[in-house]
Parts: C-alpha cells; structure tokens; sequence
C-alpha cells in the first residue's frame, strides 16, 4: 500500500514539474556548457551566466576565479562591474519620475544644468532630457570619453561642450555617450531630493532585494566577495586596479551588481514585478527611438540582426525577426550583457572579469538557438 501511494507521488511530481519545465531548458542547459568550454579556452578568469525563464531562473552557472592565479571562486554572489549596463537602470528610474510628473522628457537639459552650453547656444537649449536618455542629442560620440580615460573630472569636463558643435539637431540621429547620459543625474536628485545612489536603492536595489548591488567605486572596493579586473595582454590575461574614473558617471556607468542581481533585475523588466517596474515604464523605456545602424555591423551579431534602435537606457534589436531587449557593457577589465525577450518572457545575463569578446559570440549565439528552439515548438504546436 505504501509502496503505490509512493509511487502515485512520484508520478504527480514527475507531473507537475514537467508542466512547469520551460521549453527552452534543454538549450539552456547546452549552453551552460558552452559557456564555461568558451571561457576556458579563452582563458578568461571568471564569469558567471543566469537565463530567466519568467519568475524562475532555470540556468545559473558560475566558472573561475575572483582573480587570476587565486583560489577564491566566482559564486552566484560574486560582484562585478555592470559597466555601461548601468544605463538601463537610469533610464527605468528617469521614466518613473517622468511618470510621477517630476519629470519630462520634453524638458531642456538647461533646466537642471545651466552652465551647459555647446558653440551654438541654441542648438544646446534643444536638446531635452529625452535626447539624453534617448542617446540622440546630435553630439559627436562619445564626446569626451578621452577625457574620463584620462581620468579628468566631470566639472572640468563640463565647460568644454562649448567648444563642440552638434553634427545632427536632436533627437535625428544615434550618437552613443556616457559623460552626457550622466546629465540626467542632476535632473534626478534636484526633483526627487535625493542622491542618486539613495534613490536608486529606495526604489530598485531594495525592493527587488538586489542585496549585492550598489553604487560606486567606495562600495565596490569595501566588498569582499568583488571579481577583480584583468586586461588582455600578448602574455594573456593580466590583473590590474580597479579605476574610479568611469565611477563619476553614475548613470552610465556606476553600477556594481552579481548574476542574482541580475536575475532579478531581468525578471523585473520582463514585468514580474509590475509594484516595482510598472507595465507603463516598460513600454516608456523600450519604445524604439533613433535607429542605431552602426549595431547592424557588429562583428558576431550581423548575421542574426534585421533593424536595431536605442529606447532609453536599453537597445531594441530585431533579431532573426523578433524583438530583443539588450545592452552591453565594457570598462576596464570587465565586460557585461543582458537581453531578454518580451515575446517568450525569457531573459540571460552574463557577468565577466576578463576583456573578452568571446561574450558578444556567446550571446549571438544564445539567441540564435533560443528563437529557432521557439519556431520549433510553434510548428509543433500547428502540426
């Protein structure tokens, strides 16, 4: 008797979770493999990889080392830097205060910095906060990036936007930055009374219980369990410090977070968490805005991708003709990649301490098998 109400048990687990399995596991579970083959033949030190499916996470896989050499390994907890990343979270908070009416995207960058200006002053008193997230002020790109590598800081950098002029007016053309995205921190703080660190945490890293994110190169430096950075060499993978000038642009590039972190973050944005990231700012900041042709030549994603734009703070791919969500992120001995997509509600991110394009490969071909796993079950479906 024992023995088949045993087995009736087994066979309702066996059940249940095969009704919750999601369809694209046994990818998932390829590439988890793949993942850690690539980093090691790379000879990258550590990474770590997270695929959402919904409100579960059904792929986590960690590899190597917190430092090259040393015997500390990456786990799921393990910080690295978000690096241009950060961005998606600035875009998410800016849109919620727009939606508070704080703020407008319609609002000159003069309102909260005054002391702006480019050669024609007119053309700088166009350019409004939507263009800043938006990345379509019409500037040269990355203007004055040279500048934060060189580890100058902002308010030297500030004064010399008047000695450029806009190749494009606002809001016509893609032209990517990060010290001028990092002008919507002053637009945050002066309307919501706080720092941008605070209010990032208030109302992103704590209610999501992203309890290993932070802002900023103190916090980075004050963990324990941090990846440490390295650089590709002719020698191969080399150590070196962390710098705090990327730091000084908060919104940009400012974010600390692990692959949980992650995890939670993508879940978040695929709308599980609607008391924290409404519908309405998904929709705000994944609405396609200027068309980004320069992403249609990327080396390892040409050959999957058929249109790509920039929302504000996330890319919007068109990928083997679905919709995509993506960015990616590179600062000095990291590199960073999130996607997801809206349609499957399926999402990865992938976290590494060494310079590599091996990421970018990697997460081509993700996708790639993702949607043509997803054009197999539909025909299934049909047949």
């Amino acid at each position: 008797m024992y023995k088949f109400v045993f087995c009736v048990l087994l066979f309702s687990l066996s059940a249940i979770n095969s009704l919750h399995a999601s369809p694209y596991q046994s990818v998932v579970d390829n590439f988890k493999h793949e993942f850690e083959q690539k980093l090691a033949k790379s000879k990258v030190p550590g990474g770590a990889l997270v695929v959402v499916d919904g409100d579960r996470i059904i792929g986590l896989n960690t590899y190597g080392k917190r430092r090259k050499g040393g015997s500390e390994k990456i786990d799921k907890d393990t910080v690295f830097r978000l690096a241009s990343v950060s961005k998606t979270f600035a875009g998410a908070l800016a849109s919620m205060l727009v939606h508070e009416h704080k703020l407008s995207w319609q609002q000159p960058i003069n309102t909260y910095i005054p002391t702006f200006s480019l050669q024609d002053l007119q053309a700088s008193q166009s350019i409004t906060l939507g263009h800043i997230v938006g990345q379509s002020t019409g500037l040269m790109p990355n203007s004055y990036d040279n500048l934060i590598n060189a580890n100058v800081k902002f308010d030297k950098i500030l004064p010399k936007f008047t000695e450029l002029s806009p190749i494009c007016n606002p809001g016509v053309c893609y032209s990517y930055q990060n010290v001028a995205f990092s002008f919507i921190e002053q637009a945050i703080e002066q309307q919501s009374g706080h720092s941008y660190a605070e209010l990032l945490n208030q109302r992103i890293f704590a209610p999501l219980e992203m309890n290993t994110a932070s802002i900023g190169f103190d916090a980075f430096n004050q963990l324990d369990n941090r990846a440490e950075p390295h650089v590709k060499t002719r020698l191969g993978f080399r150590k070196v410090t962390v710098r705090d000038n990327y730091y000084q642009l908060a919104p940009a590039a400012g974010v600390n977070a692990s692959i949980s972190d992650l995890a939670k973050w993508l879940m978040a944005n695929m709308g599980q968490f609607p008391a924290v990231i409404p519908k309405t700012i998904i929709e705000d900041i994944t609405t396609p805005g200027v068309r980004t042709t320069k992403e249609l030549r990327r080396r390892e994603w040409r050959s999957y991708l058929d249109d790509a734009h920039y929302g504000k703070g996330w890319r919007i791919y068109e990928f083997e003709g679905e919709a995509l969500i993506y960015h990616a992120g590179w600062v000095s001995g990291y590199v960073a990649e999130i996607a997801y997509s809206p349609k499957l509600k399926l999402g990865m991110a992938m976290l590494l301490n060494g310079e590599s394009r091996v990421i970018a490969e990697l997460g081509a071909e993700f996708w790639h098998r993702v949607f043509n796993q997803h054009k197999q079950n539909q025909q299934l479906k049909q047949s």
